[in-house]
């Protein structure tokens, strides 16, 4: 067993969650992440202009989160799974990672992509159904978004294996939520990457609920104690606290590219919005609970503690508004000036080499196209 400084959630100690900032704003200390947010190196002081730079890429999210819904609620989108209320882990974890670091979300983690520079079009066409993937992963080092529930878990760990071979000291990072860790990919994940020290760390968002199941029927105890009995440490940290989510990754992701192996950070947060907008969640939550969660917002905490401190100014404030009033711009005119493809193209990209059975497949579809054209007057 690692001593704190490496290893410093032990599997008996779960229940705890680390905490930086209060709801209120205040910053308090904990052993176990201080330093990893008060030093140098990777573990470099959070000064007022990265604070700032964490609370824009918060806010900007929740402002590209309710264009979404609006437009689904509109018809243009087929569907958006809401991120309101979990920003902080989102924005945190992706900013302390490193630009070639490999990240792979699932459905729910716009922050990462905001974080990551992905462009309005990128953040919005996907949800339409217009393409496969709407960005290139290698240009943000982000897999395509996963809605098969914690496979990208497999995926993080097979890339972060590749990085073994490559001799390289990248991290891949598993993002999913506290419902997926009931699925076996998750388990299967932490198996390899446990027995081969992968350099990956997995970041669970329990937001409470997996769709319309509490997370006390996905599980009786802390999922963060569940990691350790794969031979992984883990955190259990308030996932609402920006500067506690920093803190946490970077002791995860500094585990991993030093070669020690994988890491689980179990961040500790709420779905404010429905499981997606095909979701009615009045009908399994009580309202009490929502208001219960809304006093522990991560982005009024965060702007509390950047008043307290000073950092906070109203020309910060309007450009952080009208930075994500412009993307919100940009992606409801993605949204409404898409056009959708030909049918045939679905196979277009599927593989990046053409073969026989897929040409086989492409006549068949096409046959069947054809029997909806408009007959010759």
């Amino acid at each position: 067993m690692h001593t704190l400084t490496t290893d410093p959630m032990h599997a008996a100690d779960t229940d705890s969650v680390a905490q930086l900032l209060t709801p209120t704003g205040d910053r308090i200390a904990d052993p176990r992440l201080d330093a990893w947010v008060d030093g140098t190196g990777a573990a470099r002081a959070l000064d007022a202009p990265a604070l700032r730079a964490l609370y824009r890429d918060m806010a900007i999210t929740r402002r590209l989160d309710g264009e979404g819904v609006a437009l689904q609620r509109q018809g243009h989108l087929g569907l958006w799974a809401p991120a309101q209320g979990q920003e902080a882990i989102q924005v945190a974890s992706a900013r302390a990672c490193r630009g070639d670091d490999f990240l792979f979300p699932s459905y729910r983690e716009l922050g990462v992509l905001v974080t990551r520079g992905a462009s309005a079009a990128e953040l919005v066409l996907g949800w339409r159904g217009e393409v496969h993937g709407t960005f290139d992963p290698y240009a943000l080092h982000v897999a395509t978004p996963q809605i098969i529930i914690g496979a990208q878990s497999l995926h993080a760990v097979g890339y972060a294996m590749g990085i073994q071979r490559d001799g390289a000291d990248q991290v891949a990072v598993a993002y999913f939520g506290d419902g997926a860790t009931s699925q076996g990919d998750v388990n299967e994940a932490m198996v390899f990457a446990s027995s081969f020290r992968a350099p990956v760390v997995f970041v669970c968002s329990n937001n409470q609920w997996a769709i319309s199941e509490p997370v006390s029927v996905q599980s009786r105890f802390p999922i963060a104690g569940r990691a350790p009995a794969f031979g992984i440490p883990s955190m259990r940290v308030d996932g609402n606290d920006a500067i506690a989510c920093t803190a946490a990754m970077r002791w995860a992701l500094d585990r991993a590219r030093s070669g020690e192996g994988p890491a689980f950070i179990e961040a500790v947060t709420y779905r404010m919005g429905p499981h997606t907008t095909s979701d009615d969640p009045t009908r399994y939550r009580e309202a009490s609970e929502l208001e219960l969660w809304r006093s522990r917002d991560p982005l009024t905490r965060l702007e509390a503690h950047l008043r307290r401190t000073s950092a906070w100014d109203d020309a910060f404030a309007d450009e952080v508004a009208a930075a994500g009033d412009a993307l919100a711009a940009g992606m409801r005119e993605a949204a409404l000036t898409a056009q959708s493809r030909p049918a045939i193209e679905v196979l277009d990209d599927v593989y990046a080499e053409p073969h026989v059975g897929l040409g086989r497949q492409r006549e068949r579809f096409a046959a069947y196209l054809d029997g909806f054209a408009d007959e010759e007057v």
